[in-house]
Protein backbone atom coordinates (compact mmCIF):
# COMPACT_ATOMS: atom_id res chain seq x y z
CA UNK A 1 0.00 0.00 0.00
CA UNK A 2 1.45 3.38 -1.02
CA UNK A 3 2.42 5.86 1.67
CA UNK A 4 2.53 9.65 1.35
CA UNK A 5 4.76 11.94 3.39
CA UNK A 6 2.90 15.26 3.56
CA UNK A 7 4.80 18.24 4.93
CA UNK A 8 3.76 21.85 5.50
CA UNK A 9 7.09 23.70 5.67
CA UNK A 10 7.81 27.25 6.76
CA UNK A 11 11.28 28.16 5.50
CA UNK A 12 13.15 30.43 7.92
CA UNK A 13 16.56 30.40 6.21
CA UNK A 14 16.21 30.17 2.40
CA UNK A 15 19.95 29.76 1.75
CA UNK A 16 20.27 26.87 4.15
CA UNK A 17 17.04 25.34 2.85
CA UNK A 18 18.51 25.39 -0.65
CA UNK A 19 21.30 23.15 0.66
CA UNK A 20 18.63 20.74 1.92
CA UNK A 21 16.96 20.74 -1.51
CA UNK A 22 20.26 19.78 -3.15
CA UNK A 23 20.81 16.85 -0.78
CA UNK A 24 17.32 15.37 -0.51
CA UNK A 25 16.80 14.25 -4.14
CA UNK A 26 19.50 11.57 -4.26
CA UNK A 27 18.35 10.15 -0.93
CA UNK A 28 14.79 9.84 -2.21
CA UNK A 29 15.93 8.12 -5.40
CA UNK A 30 17.82 5.53 -3.39
CA UNK A 31 14.71 4.66 -1.34
CA UNK A 32 12.15 4.94 -4.13
CA UNK A 33 10.57 8.21 -2.99
CA UNK A 34 8.93 10.39 -5.61
CA UNK A 35 7.85 14.02 -5.33
CA UNK A 36 4.18 14.46 -6.24
CA UNK A 37 4.00 18.12 -5.19
CA UNK A 38 6.78 20.43 -4.11
CA UNK A 39 5.98 24.00 -3.15
CA UNK A 40 3.33 24.73 -5.77
CA UNK A 41 0.49 27.20 -5.35
CA UNK A 42 -2.23 26.21 -2.87
CA UNK A 43 -5.81 27.34 -2.49
CA UNK A 44 -7.70 26.82 0.76
CA UNK A 45 -11.09 25.27 0.03
CA UNK A 46 -12.31 24.57 3.59
CA UNK A 47 -11.24 25.70 7.03
CA UNK A 48 -8.43 28.10 7.85
CA UNK A 49 -5.38 26.04 6.84
CA UNK A 50 -2.82 28.26 5.08
CA UNK A 51 0.13 26.07 4.15
CA UNK A 52 3.44 27.86 3.64
CA UNK A 53 5.18 25.32 1.40
CA UNK A 54 3.38 22.05 0.88
CA UNK A 55 5.34 18.95 -0.14
CA UNK A 56 3.97 15.49 -0.92
CA UNK A 57 6.32 12.54 -1.43
CA UNK A 58 5.11 9.08 -2.41
CA UNK A 59 6.74 5.85 -1.23
CA UNK A 60 5.93 2.24 -2.06
CA UNK A 61 4.78 1.70 1.53
CA UNK A 62 5.22 3.01 5.08
CA UNK A 63 8.16 0.72 5.77
CA UNK A 64 10.06 2.12 2.78
CA UNK A 65 9.32 5.68 3.99
CA UNK A 66 10.75 4.81 7.41
CA UNK A 67 13.84 3.26 5.84
CA UNK A 68 14.43 6.56 4.03
CA UNK A 69 13.49 8.92 6.88
CA UNK A 70 15.76 7.22 9.42
CA UNK A 71 18.54 6.36 6.94
CA UNK A 72 22.12 7.57 7.27
CA UNK A 73 21.76 9.06 3.77
CA UNK A 74 18.87 11.34 4.79
CA UNK A 75 20.22 12.15 8.26
CA UNK A 76 22.42 15.07 7.13
CA UNK A 77 19.69 16.56 4.94
CA UNK A 78 17.08 16.22 7.68
CA UNK A 79 19.34 18.05 10.15
CA UNK A 80 19.72 20.92 7.69
CA UNK A 81 15.94 21.04 7.15
CA UNK A 82 15.37 21.23 10.91
CA UNK A 83 17.76 24.19 11.15
CA UNK A 84 16.42 26.01 8.07
CA UNK A 85 12.69 25.55 8.60
CA UNK A 86 9.85 24.47 10.84
CA UNK A 87 7.29 21.94 9.68
CA UNK A 88 4.22 19.91 10.41
CA UNK A 89 4.32 16.47 8.80
CA UNK A 90 2.20 13.37 8.55
CA UNK A 91 2.51 9.97 6.93
CA UNK A 92 -0.67 8.98 5.11
CA UNK A 93 -1.20 5.40 3.98
CA UNK A 94 -3.04 5.27 0.67
CA UNK A 95 -4.79 2.65 -1.37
Amino acid sequence: MAAYFIVDVEVNDPQMYEEYRKLVGPTLERYGGKFLARGGATETIEGDWRPKRLVIIEFENADQFKRWYYSPEYSEARGIRFKASSARAVLLQGI
